[in-house]
């Protein structure tokens, strides 16, 4: 089993034929994952070879749909156009919208996230890594190859830490891996996500790592708290980070007390979570979870 994304799922890209976008759409097929066209309005009819693969680019995400059956869509256009191909792709009725753009302005996926009430997609992202379920499908640029099928689900903030976790954990292997994104708005959250984990009757522990600022990993440990029963671990980046400093992602901005490593440390050991002050202590204490079940 996975999340949200399995060897089934049939994958457009919308920018495939942009330098991200073929390249990304070139290790997303090396995956084995089922890539089915692209969309470029400008490039409508033609076909793009891409690891050996003919791949039809389609006019609009509207038709791609009708003509292969996708249900998934990675998104490759600049952060201008981001808000429009993502409207696009909401309209159309795509069933998960992966947003790897960086840098798309905050406005504009605020406006996005306010469409998405009462559509039918799911959106993840922006500015994230995307969503990887091994051995079975790829919608985003972690590479595929650092671990195995397994019984771990990831939830991550960050693209980075979210590749070493995998890599450090890669002897047990994971059912499903997602880089939410550390904008300040996102589309799919933690908490989506430990639901969607505490539903998976494959995934038997998840680890869930977040970053300072805001409060998203407070309201998760709320969460955890009342609806997640099985084991948790994790690790919040930025323990070393001077208060009321904007870091790497924008989302990362500490106000008093609410918002440091420390807090939200604390606030998820108050619900049983355990949490690793480095992400290699993280991986250790998942690998005494994973011993004890």
């Amino acid at each position: 089993m996975s999340i949200y994304l399995n060897k089934d799922s049939k994958i457009i890209v919308q920018g495939m034929t942009g330098g991200m976008g073929s390249k990304h759409t070139t290790l997303m097929l090396e995956a084995g994952s089922n890539i089915v066209g692209g969309v470029n309005a400008r490039k409508a009819g033609t076909t793009v070879e891409l690891a050996g693969q003919e791949l039809p680019v389609f006019g609009s995400v509207k038709e791609a749909m009708a003509e292969t059956g996708a249900d998934v869509s990675v998104v490759f256009v600049p952060p201008a156009f981001t808000k429009d191909a993502c409207i696009e792709a909401i309209d159309a009725g795509i069933g998960l919208l992966v947003v790897i753009t960086e840098g798309v302005p905050v406005q504009d996926t605020a406006e996005v996230f306010a469409y998405l009430e009462g559509k039918s997609t799911r959106m993840i992202g922006p500015n994230c890594p995307g969503i990887i379920t091994p051995e079975e499908s790829l919608a985003g640029i972690t590479p595929h190859t650092i671990a195995g099928k397994g019984p771990i689900g990831l939830v991550s903030k960050s693209g980075t830490l979210t590749y070493q976790m995998m890599y450090e954990l890669r002897d047990f292997g994971f059912s499903t891996a997602i880089g939410i994104g550390g904008d300040p708005i996102i589309g799919t959250t933690h908490i989506d996500a430990l639901e969607a984990f505490e539903n998976d009757p494959e995934t038997k522990a998840i680890v869930m790592i977040g970053e300072i600022g805001g409060d998203a990993e407070e309201r998760a440990a709320a969460y955890i708290k009342d609806h997640v029963t099985k084991p948790v671990v994790g690790y919040v980046a930025g323990f070393t980070a001077p208060e009321g400093k904007t870091m790497g992602h924008a989302g990362a901005i500490v106000s008093g007390s609410s918002g440091t490593a420390q807090a939200k440390k604390e606030a998820l050991e108050a619900v049983g979570v355990k949490v690793g002050k480095t992400p290699s202590e993280t991986a250790a204490l998942m690998r005494e979870v994973l011993q004890s079940l």
